[in-house]
């Protein structure tokens, strides 16, 4: 509930090369050895909690450094394509969840840039694509996924039902984007 400096301090040593996070990067096992290249999914979570914890305690320039490298590892992807292929990474990335724990999705990154004010620009036409394509003809988005985490309350309807929350980050998303 209150900004952690040393937090911040940790995360943006651990910014990877590439850009962004992977919360393999700092585990080192027999069987594994230390992850090198970004996750989408930590990548997400750290830009979300780096722009709260600015917005709580101020800009610091040595973390907006680190958000603009991080949104830029996102763009250069189109937000869920490979970087030497072109490919989508993951499937489930273009299918949306609410809550989205620690799980991203296209829409989730698109959020969090909506919410950053980020000027929307051509690498993520893609990807606002694919939101307005998940529109139902109801007008409305729907809950693709379920993730394994649970919360003591039921947050959506079902999969495949209308989602409130879908509904209302894709009407965000698609008005930031328009409106630009």
């Amino acid at each position: 509930g209150k900004p952690n400096s040393a937090l911040a301090r940790q995360l943006l040593r651990e910014q990877l090369e590439d850009g962004g996070w992977n919360c393999e990067a700092q585990l080192e096992s027999p069987k594994r050895p230390r992850s090198t290249r970004s996750s989408f999914h930590t990548t997400m979570c750290v830009l979300e909690g780096l722009l709260d914890y600015e917005r709580a305690v101020g800009k610091s320039a040595a973390v907006t450094r680190a958000r603009k490298r991080e949104e830029n590892y996102l763009l250069e992807r189109g937000m869920f394509r490979s970087l030497r292929s072109g490919e989508v990474i993951d499937q489930r990335w273009l299918r949306f969840s609410f809550p989205t724990f620690w799980h991203y999705d296209v829409l989730r990154g698109l959020d969090y840039l909506r919410n950053a004010g980020i000027k929307p620009d051509r690498r993520i036409s893609d990807a606002i694509e694919i939101v307005s394509k998940r529109r139902h003809q109801n007008g409305r988005w729907p809950l693709n996924l379920l993730h394994p985490e649970r919360i003591p309350l039921q947050m959506e309807t079902g999969v495949a039902s209308a989602s409130r929350w879908n509904t209302l980050r894709a009407l965000r998303v698609l008005r930031w984007y328009n409106n630009s």
